[in-house]
């Protein structure tokens, strides 16, 4: 990582983004030594300018920001920390320092699709997802009319369980299906923001 801690005597801002909901959680400061300590113990560290020293979040809360990825700006002069909080992450106990909610898991059906994209183009024998394209096509589009009518089924139901089972069966076929057919989720996100643009 080509950093350039000279700009403001030694720190960098780090912005901290949750890895799963892509929500903005805080920003810090950080030198030479917080990042290197950042990357061996997987634990965002920052410098602390009103501490001058090296301060780990959540080392006194116990909620700590476990390290997922690092990105550096095009100036090189900021760093984006991508990580997962475990727990709030502003001192005055919000899910954010910038006092919004951070309750969303969404976010993960991109690493999902990423996931289901990788077992397309490298698939194993040891993978479902990878089974389910070296049936084909029809195959695939089977599988998501029969959670279809899992879904529909355990709807007339009262296990809330079972119904978020079929739930996560069906989204998840329905992943495996588009990549199948070459669409991206965004082009039905697309259809459905025209739609709602149309209507409005």
């Amino acid at each position: 990582m080509n950093i350039d801690f000279n700009k403001m005597n030694g720190l960098v801002p780090a912005i901290v983004q949750d890895a799963v909901s892509g929500k903005v959680l805080m920003q810090g400061y950080m030198n030479e030594e917080a990042l290197t300590k950042t990357q061996e113990t997987r634990m965002v560290t920052f410098f602390s300018r009103s501490k001058n020293r090296l301060w780990t979040k959540g080392e006194t809360s116990g909620n700590f920001l476990e390290l997922v990825s690092l990105a550096v700006d095009c100036d090189g002069d900021s760093i984006l920390v991508k990580a997962n909080p475990k727990g709030p992450v502003c001192h005055t106990g919000a899910d954010t320092c910038f006092f919004e909610v951070n309750s969303s898991k969404t976010g993960f059906i991109d690493q999902l699709r990423a996931i289901i994209k990788d077992r397309k183009n490298n698939p194993s024998d040891k993978s479902y997802t990878a089974s389910l394209f070296a049936k084909g096509i029809n195959k695939i589009a089977q599988k998501v009319g029969e959670e279809a009518v899992e879904i529909v089924i355990e709807a007339k139901d009262d296990n809330k369980d079972l119904f978020l089972g079929e739930a996560a069966d069906l989204l998840f076929h329905y992943l495996v299906l588009l990549e199948a057919k070459g669409i991206e989720l965004d082009e039905v996100m697309e259809v459905l923001i025209k739609r709602h643009s149309q209507k409005s």
